[in-house]
């Protein structure tokens, strides 16, 4: 694996993004941001399962006025996502936000960018340029006879960092979302040899649960075994929650991050005497909201299990109708099926 490019570290909130600082982990809220109740609630619960920024959408001048409201019941940093007023994106700031993410192509002219980037420059709140590819401007896809390339997103990223970078302001993130991974990764490339400012990575549009998370398990897999990326976004058809939980595993599966129980389980076959299935299924969502950094083992029976019962602190074998409990490789119970959930779940809380 490639080692992470070392970009511009920028301070958002409490927290640091690009430099030495870990890869954050972030997602958004699909809740109406004028109802601050909801969205809160929501956000408490990201945050419980290793939620590190949470971008919310600014539709009008209501859920603008929401965002400080909102930041006060919340620990991880507060993102305004701001599409074709500059007066919200104003007001954000005004709220106390943690950072704008901006499509500087579809806020206006020079001067309203300029006065949303001289208001964020004065408050120390720092600006993603969030470049998509089905919103480039027109100038720029004529350039490249209406087709959105890797290219054509990279010059549009260029062209706005350079309006930033007029008015002295260096406190800036960059995205390149489009909805296939080929021209993602490939723009991604292309911008990571032109700048050295932070990356938000992740595709865009990937899907509900089953295929937006291969999509996005690859694409973002790709950057970061390839050392781009400083933040990062699962984007689901889904409860966001199941954002967070993808995100963690492809850090964790690289290596890069470490969050939470590691839960391996066999995929079953015929010599399964158990419910398996159901019992992964169990372990994992009662582990879910648990930050201890072990590995545990739900194994279907004694052709893997052993083996990676040694490898785990804590594991399941399982039998007919019964399973074992090992720790870490030593057999300490026989539990019966019915039991041995709830027995396994014992054992953890001792660890």
């Amino acid at each position: 694996m490639t080692r992470r490019k070392r970009t511009k570290k920028i301070k958002v909130g409490r927290i640091y993004i690009g430099g030495d600082a870990p890869i954050v982990v972030q997602s958004m809220c699909n809740t109406d941001t004028r109802n601050i109740k909801k969205t809160v609630a929501q956000i408490k619960a990201l945050e419980k399962v290793g939620c590190e920024m949470i971008r919310v959408a600014v539709p009008d001048m209501t859920a603008a006025k929401a965002l400080g409201k909102i930041k006060k019941q919340i620990k991880i940093p507060l993102v305004a996502d701001i599409h074709f007023s500059h007066i919200l994106a104003l007001e954000a700031i005004n709220q106390g936000v943690d950072k704008l993410r901006i499509n500087p192509g579809n806020i206006g002219d020079e001067e309203k960018i300029k006065e949303v980037v001289l208001a964020a420059k004065k408050k120390k709140i720092p600006i993603r340029i969030g470049i998509n590819g089905g919103s480039l401007e027109k100038d720029i896809l004529k350039k490249y006879k209406n087709k959105v390339t890797a290219e054509a997103m990279v010059e549009s990223a260029m062209r706005h960092i350079r309006i930033l970078e007029k008015y002295k302001f260096k406190d800036i993130l960059v995205s390149l979302k489009a909805s296939d991974i080929s021209r993602t990764v490939e723009a991604y490339r292309l911008l990571s040899q032109k700048v050295n400012y932070p990356l938000h990575i992740g595709i865009t549009e990937a899907g509900t649960i089953f295929r937006g998370t291969v999509m996005s398990s690859i694409g973002i897999g790709i950057l970061l075994y390839g050392g781009i990326g400083d933040t990062l976004r699962v984007s689901l058809t889904a409860d966001p929650i199941e954002e967070i939980k993808v995100a963690w595993e492809i850090l964790k599966s690289l290596g890069l991050k470490k969050r939470g129980i590691t839960v391996t389980s066999c995929p079953t076959c015929g010599r399964t005497e158990i419910d398996l299935v159901n019992l992964a299924k169990k372990v994992e969502d009662a582990l879910l909201g648990v930050d201890k950094d072990i590995h545990v083992a739900v194994m279907g029976c004694v052709v893997n299990g052993p083996g990676e019962a040694r490898e785990a602190d804590l594991a399941i074998i399982g039998g007919k109708g019964v399973g074992l409990i090992s720790k870490k490789g030593e057999i300490i119970k026989k539990v019966s099926e019915k039991k041995l959930l709830a027995e396994f779940l014992k054992e953890i809380k001792k660890i």
